[in-house]
């Protein structure tokens, strides 16, 4: 005997693919301008922050996969991409002979630099000017609440 689907009933249908629309619609445009600004994809430009905020901009890449929710050969992939650019270089990992670290460099560091203000006014202008204040204290306990159950924290 089988599990018993449990089906969308119209108002879960409505959300599920008014989030979809939403969230889809949200990341394709800032991506489009950070490729446009930039000239790179909010992915590339998400490793760039994380390295960025790290102690002396360095991390594992075991770590930085983790931080920056991206498999280790999506980011290895990006990581090259990065290098080749000069905004980041991998070091051998001294208490790891198999482990590497992907540091930011200073060429990177001004690249993110010289992205950031256009990237924050186009969040800010996608996201929080469409919502008010109270939808905005809304949509941060929703999106916590759905990280800490999806990653387990």
């Amino acid at each position: 005997m089988g599990v018993m689907t449990r089906w969308l009933d119209p108002d879960e249908q409505r959300t599920w693919r008014a989030y979809l629309t939403a969230s889809r619609a949200l990341m394709e445009a800032l991506d489009r301008e950070l490729q446009r600004d930039a000239g790179m994809p909010h992915a590339y430009y998400e490793i760039l922050v994380r390295l960025s905020e790290a102690p002396q901009r360095r991390l594992r890449m075991s770590e930085l996969a983790q931080v920056s929710g991206s498999s280790r050969s999506r980011l290895s992939h990006a990581v090259a991409r990065l290098e080749a650019e000069g905004w980041v270089r991998r070091e051998e990992c001294p208490t790891d002979r198999r482990g590497q670290i992907a540091v930011l460099t200073d060429e990177g560091f001004a690249t993110l630099a010289a992205a950031a203000p256009g990237h924050v006014e186009g969040v800010r202008r996608h996201l929080f000017d469409a919502l008010p204040p109270t939808q905005v204290d809304q949509l941060r306990r929703i999106s916590e609440a759905l990280a800490a159950h999806l990653t387990g924290s």
